[in-house]
């Protein structure tokens, strides 16, 4: 049976490092897996741009760009290196101006980025259509994205699949230049029918010849369910990560899928022996490094509180810092209402950032909603 080659972007020493450690971790510290991930036949990797960009300046005291350019020396120039930004937020956590928007492009081409993952947090166009422009004038690959989630239990009337269809011909009405799409499930909480349904009215809008992706998080246990749900609905990529930063906050890891894809028609095009030796080397690097078991877990309760990987570790994190760890369970209790009143914005950054704060205000203070998150 000839079987359908899935393209597999590796998102280890991005959404990997930014779910279990918030990203916060060096770079000299890394490069032997990366290195091994090569030589094991991996050809497309996430390594720049959302928590990788801000965490080097904010925690690691290492320039961002440097970073990004010894990643490009260390896999060479066959490699397809890919960022994330967050349309006019680019790598910030607030809108920019038009200039900025630009000049974010003409450095991430500069040094080295391939392609560039595109979300709005609303899901809205207008705030993608100045970032898309830049992306293609500066000569990358754009991949235009829609965020999902799933709605807490009683809501109604967004993240079903007509919404998303609405978003996708909203892209396309606009004229806006891309190169992929994605469908990105920051929290990992879409039901794997619902992800079925989307990626298949998304091919059969797009047609035969568009390149699918899909992302999610095993954080509330269906993540590999919701690949194989995208696969069969059409999707051509999925982004999978390695032990230590795989599975419960971060994504399936790359093993497991292969598992999963075992007796079926899709093939990863690995070498999965040399996968497993990487991740050994991986777990090597890794070791001096501490892991919330809270970050490896999965954890079922987000499907009601839909929190994403990366905003679950630094919520985590700071809870610790304050000496309020305990808090986490209420935290997550007050997600619903909180996302509730937000208007259901898609809880990815910088949105689920303020759902977190917010839900943590409501957890210690002695009456909810008696302060405000500013901005």
């Amino acid at each position: 049976m000839s079987k359908k080659l899935i393209k597999v972007m590796d998102t280890s020493f991005r959404d990997g490092f930014q779910s279990v450690f918030g990203a916060r971790v060096l770079l000299e510290d890394f490069l032997p897996a990366l290195k091994s991930a090569v030589d094991a036949g991996i050809k497309h990797f996430e390594v720049a741009g959302g928590a990788r960009f801000q965490a080097p300046i904010f925690f690691c005291n290492e320039n961002a760009f440097e970073t990004m350019d010894k990643i490009r020396e260390t896999v060479g120039s066959d490699v397809k290196l890919q960022s994330l930004a967050r349309g006019v937020n680019v790598v910030g956590l607030n809108s920019q101006p038009r200039d900025v928007i630009d000049l974010h492009a003409k450095m991430f081409k500069k040094h080295g980025v391939d392609v560039v993952r595109n979300f709005d947090a609303l899901n809205d166009v207008n705030n993608l259509i100045d970032s898309a422009n830049s992306i293609k004038k500066h000569g990358l690959q754009h991949e235009v994205t829609i965020t999902m989630m799933e709605l807490p239990f009683g809501c109604e009337g967004a993240h079903d699949v007509a919404f998303y269809e609405r978003v996708l011909r909203n892209i396309l009405d606009s004229g806006l230049p891309f190169d992929s799409l994605a469908f990105k499930d920051a929290s990992g909480t879409s039901n794997p029918r619902k992800v079925y349904a989307t990626v298949k009215m998304a091919r059969e809008i797009l047609g035969a010849d568009a390149h699918i992706r899909f992302h999610s998080h095993e954080t509330a246990g269906t993540g590999l369910a919701a690949y194989l749900a995208a696969l069969d609905g059409g999707a051509d990529g999925i982004d999978l990560s390695m032990k230590p930063v795989s599975g419960g906050t971060a994504q399936p890891d790359i093993i497991s899928m292969w598992h999963a894809l075992k007796g079926t028609e899709y093939d990863l095009g690995l070498d999965i022996k040399k996968i497993m030796e990487t991740e050994e080397i991986f777990k090597e690097c890794m070791k001096d490094y501490t892991i919330s078991p809270i970050s490896l877990a999965v954890n079922p309760i987000l499907i009601q509180a839909p929190l994403p990987g990366g905003a679950t570790a630094t919520t985590v994190d700071q809870l610790k810092d304050m000496g309020m760890a305990d808090k986490f369970p209420k935290v997550i209790a007050n997600m619903k209402e909180v996302v509730e009143r937000a208007g259901f914005g898609t809880s990815v950054t910088p949105v689920s950032q303020f759902y977190a704060q917010q839900s943590f205000l409501n957890a210690v203070t002695e009456k909810p909603w008696d302060q405000a998150n500013p901005g």
